[in-house]
């Protein structure tokens, strides 16, 4: 039996959805990736914690995905269990007047929201980012000047010993794309956000705007990851690309996206080699001719 073999059946006992050899081009929004061994729904911390001890203690290999929006995987797959929270990791409730909980399940959009319907503002910059709130705290994403950073008050985690944690603000360790779940092995499981009473038609404007502004600038009418590189400091990633006559440039099925260069596009059935292949053709020339060493901000399985 293979080892993600005892997962699905705990999974089943749990009563969580489990699926063996799940294609991960339906879980990530390039639309690209083979097959996961085992992909399970989590739907509590109690399941993920008896799951998390399981893979421990069988020597499984797992690995937690969100809306899978900042995620390249393999095309060969996933030999373990991929693990999505479910359940009451989607729920978020008010605290107080100001104060958010918000499962890392939940999308940011269903958060933004929930916001938006309470009269809160300060989530106006994350209206369109298409990812989990777990996620977006993992990586601090932002945009149109705000951050995750500046509204997260703290975070809970469960360890892979399916010990729960939390830490708060000033332990987050928070930078450009970074925070200290990068590197502590912690699986985020909920979000506390400290916002601001404001009026819900200002805060609407604002959503809109962004919004409209993500539309008329980005491709989003391809599957993509988003933005595949970091800003490198003094620059722009897309502007950079571009300069370097790089846009609409394409390997295989991926291709640099006219719109924005800042964006890797599956243009048409791209592999995961196809896209890997393009990002260092990218990164070769815009180094060659800048000397600029673009980093991925792309997850790559």
């Amino acid at each position: 039996m293979d080892r993600s073999d005892i997962i699905y059946n705990l999974a089943e006992i749990l009563n969580c959805e489990a699926r063996k050899y799940e294609p991960l081009s339906r879980h990530t929004t390039f639309k690209i990736g083979g097959n996961a061994d085992t992909y399970v729904k989590v739907t509590s911390a109690s399941k993920l914690s008896t799951i998390l001890k399981e893979c421990r203690d069988s020597d499984v290999d797992y690995m937690i995905i969100g809306n899978g929006s900042n995620l390249l995987a393999s095309d060969d797959g996933y030999h373990g269990v991929v693990i999505r929270l479910d359940g009451e990791f989607r729920k978020i409730s008010m605290v107080d007047e100001d104060t958010v909980y918000c499962g890392a399940g939940a999308t940011l959009a269903a958060l933004c929201k929930f916001a938006l319907n309470n009269g809160l503002s300060g989530l106006e910059f994350a209206w369109g980012i298409p990812g989990t709130v777990g996620g977006a705290v993992f990586m601090n994403a932002g945009a149109y000047g705000g951050e995750m950073k500046d509204v997260v008050y703290s975070v809970n985690h469960m360890t892979p010993q399916g010990d729960t944690g939390r830490i708060e603000k000033d332990g987050l360790n928070f930078g450009y794309r970074n925070s200290v779940y990068r590197t502590n092995n912690a699986i985020i499981t909920g979000v506390t956000l400290k916002l601001k009473k404001a009026n819900p038609d200002d805060i609407r404007a604002q959503m809109d705007d962004y919004l409209g502004r993500r539309s008329s600038k980005q491709p989003l009418d391809y599957p993509s990851a988003g933005s595949v590189f970091k800003r490198p400091e003094g620059a722009f990633a897309g502007a950079l690309i571009e300069q370097c006559g790089l846009k609409g440039h394409s390997h295989g099925g991926a291709q640099v996206s006219e719109k924005h260069a800042g964006f890797i596009i599956n243009k048409n059935n791209a592999t995961a080699n196809d896209v890997k292949s393009l990002i260092r053709e990218v990164q070769t020339k815009v180094y060659d001719e800048t000397g600029y060493d673009l980093k991925c901000e792309l997850i790559i399985l």
